[in-house]
């Protein structure tokens, strides 16, 4: 046989190898078609294509795996026990650039599915190898890698600290300085992803001086470069007031307050999120949003959005009115009080009503001025029906109840009191009760108008516990009028008249 011939047979196997594994990175583009790969035996057959010795084979066979290794978990541990990620390590080290990315896009697609994942390509020794390529010349290398450490450090923070003890922080805050918009994203990404597992891991983010260069990027034109930077920022601010005074202090303000306007609704919440996890710590923090005008266009913003976009906001104002009497005046004269009482009412997802009734009750737990306007905007017969209401989460009955209580200590306006007289259970008609009974004594105009409201009369029909603070507010309310006033409004007295008119004798003239 000629050497024409034997080399015409090897060229035909190299036409079927590439035919086959192209065939097979076609069809993993889409995921009805992966149940049946997989029951094939797709992933032994693609194994040793990985070593194959044309290269264009070798970068097919990881970009099909890849493909597949992202659609589902069963698919990625096979990619696991199919024992491809050490040929995919030892790869990464020795290949071209087309490889490397192809063999970090497997790692990427295997390790965001679980932490058991993430933990086998730590184990199979993948970490020391990436962050080489995180200093590769090619941007698309650098950008695989990213992901691939993204991946793994997004689960927990004993897999963020391993890709910490790498060295590859430093590399991704390099991305961030980088023209490349992609580089840009996935550094900023990644470091959030890092951040947000522990104070300690967020601080290695600081210290390598990644918030200096976060905050520059804060009114970048690309929204998802805006999404990632606010982000980022979040997850380093809400750990302690160390780390959101060091936010602060680089300057994010008032550009956060620019992309509560933005049109993207992703970089609308992002930006909500920081300036929540910002105030959340201490009065000062709080009051430096309100100094710039900020709680305004937190308000603002949440009538402006949907859905989930509002949760950050809505927050937001309740932690601001948590911290004191001034700061919860100030989410009321910026008109925070009817803006709430809009996403109580008409929100259909129980966790924002719930999130809305906590703000409320943060507000109108400190002073009757407060109470008062919270009572105002009919917002206390709202949160009743929903605390009631046996269709309302368990959470959003409970934080209704508690914002109820919050604002029924505080609240001296009685018109917004009385109607709780009449739908309120015992556990909640307890506050009302006790309120108009500090009132009553103190003011006679209110007195007189709670007799003729039928309000004197309906406290006579309520049924206490003998000795229960129930019924020591309604003595303390009875001892507000004359003994034969509340006489005549008890339950039965009308009966009691009528029997002393059957018995009654008349004179005789």
């Amino acid at each position: 046989m000629s050497q024409r011939q034997v080399l015409k047979g090897f060229e035909e196997y190299r036409k079927a190898r590439t035919q086959f594994v192209q065939m097979v990175a076609e069809l993993a583009t889409r995921p009805q078609n992966s149940e049946t790969l997989q029951n094939a035996g797709v992933m032994s057959l693609l194994r040793p294509l990985l070593l194959d010795v044309a290269p264009t084979i070798q970068q097919t066979a990881a970009l099909a795996l890849g493909r597949l290794a992202s659609y589902n978990e069963d698919l990625a541990e096979a990619v696991v026990k199919g024992n491809i990620l050490p040929q995919l390590v030892y790869s990464l080290a020795e290949r071209d650039r087309f490889y490397k990315k192809g063999a970090a896009f497997v790692l990427q697609a295997v390790g965001k599915h679980s932490p058991q994942l993430a933990q086998a390509i730590v184990d199979c020794g993948a970490l020391n190898t990436l962050v080489i390529c995180l200093e590769d010349f090619d941007p698309g290398v650098k950008q695989a890698a990213a992901c691939a450490f993204d991946s793994i450090a997004r689960h927990n923070a004993e897999l963020s600290q391993a890709v910490v003890d790498t060295g590859a922080i430093p590399l991704l805050v390099l991305y961030i300085q980088e023209p490349e918009t992609a580089l840009k994203r996935i550094g900023a990404l990644a470091l959030s992803d890092i951040a947000k597992h522990s104070p300690e891991l967020a601080q290695t983010v600081v210290d390598a001086g990644a918030v200096a260069h976060l905050a520059q990027m804060i009114l970048n034109h690309n929204a998802g470069l805006k999404r990632q930077v606010l982000s980022a920022l979040s997850q380093i601010a809400k750990h302690s007031v160390d780390l959101a005074e060091m936010v602060v202090e680089a300057e994010i303000f008032p550009a956060v307050l620019t992309c509560l306007k933005d049109k993207d609704e992703h970089v609308k919440k992002n930006a909500s999120t920081l300036i929540r996890e910002i105030v959340k710590h201490t009065p000062e923090l709080s009051q430096l949003l309100v100094n710039m005008g900020g709680v305004a266009a937190v308000i603002d913003c949440i009538g402006s959005c949907k859905g989930n976009v509002k949760l950050p906001g809505i927050m937001t104002l309740g932690y601001v009115a948590a911290h004191s009497e001034n700061l919860a005046m100030a989410v009321i004269t910026s008109k925070g009080v009817p803006q709430l009482s809009v996403c109580l009412s008409e929100e259909p997802e129980d966790h924002i009503k719930a999130a809305a009734a906590w703000a409320l009750g943060q507000i109108g737990r400190h002073t009757p001025e407060h109470a008062r306007a919270v009572a105002v905007t009919n917002t206390l017969p709202v949160l009743l029906s929903l605390y009631m209401s046996t269709e309302s989460s368990e959470d959003l009955q409970m934080k209704s109840k508690k914002a109820i209580k919050n604002i029924l200590q505080k609240c001296t306006y009685l018109p917004a009191l009385e109607p709780f007289l009449y739908g309120a259970p015992p556990n909640i008609l307890k506050y009302v009760v006790g309120q108009f009974s500090k009132v009553l004594p103190h003011d006679s105009k209110a007195r007189r108008l709670f007799v003729t409201s039928g309000g004197l009369k309906k406290i006579q029909e309520i049924k206490a516990e003998p000795g229960s603070l129930l019924q020591e507010y309604i003595n303390s309310v009875n001892n507000c009028y004359p003994e034969e006033i509340v006489r005549y409004f008890s339950p039965g007295y009308s009966d009691t008249l009528l029997q002393r008119v059957d018995s009654y004798q008349p004179l005789n003239n």
